[in-house]
């Protein structure tokens, strides 16, 4: 299962997220949960680098199956909070349908 922790602070404001895991709801190279998981989340990250100019701290797993970005607090924070809205509605869009294989959730 892909496991997403989205960070907010008290104010409301995304401060990071985390992805780990794996589908499993298909094999490797056919798996559309985690090829939608995937874009949805590293499509996020481009945008915010080619919209707002800032680049966040990302670590990822060697082998897949891991992505961690954490958002600076700049003056670009709104387009880059907008961009993650936009990623969390969408993976849950993807929760909705797929639930057995991908999990949100929320942390203060």
């Amino acid at each position: 299962m892909i496991q997403i922790t989205v960070q907010e602070q008290a104010s409301g404001r995304i401060s990071s997220f985390e992805m780990s895991g794996h589908a499993d709801y298909a094999e490797h190279g056919k798996d559309l949960v985690c090829a939608a998981a995937s874009a949805v989340s590293f499509g996020a990250v481009n945008a915010i680098i080619s919209l707002t100019g800032v680049t966040p701290a990302i670590q990822q797993g060697e082998d897949g199956g891991y992505l961690k970005v954490v958002l600076p607090e700049t003056e670009e924070d709104h387009d880059q909070q907008v961009i993650m809205r936009a990623m969390i509605v969408s993976m849950q869009t993807i929760e909705q349908d797929y639930a057995q294989f991908i999990k949100i959730t929320f942390t203060k």
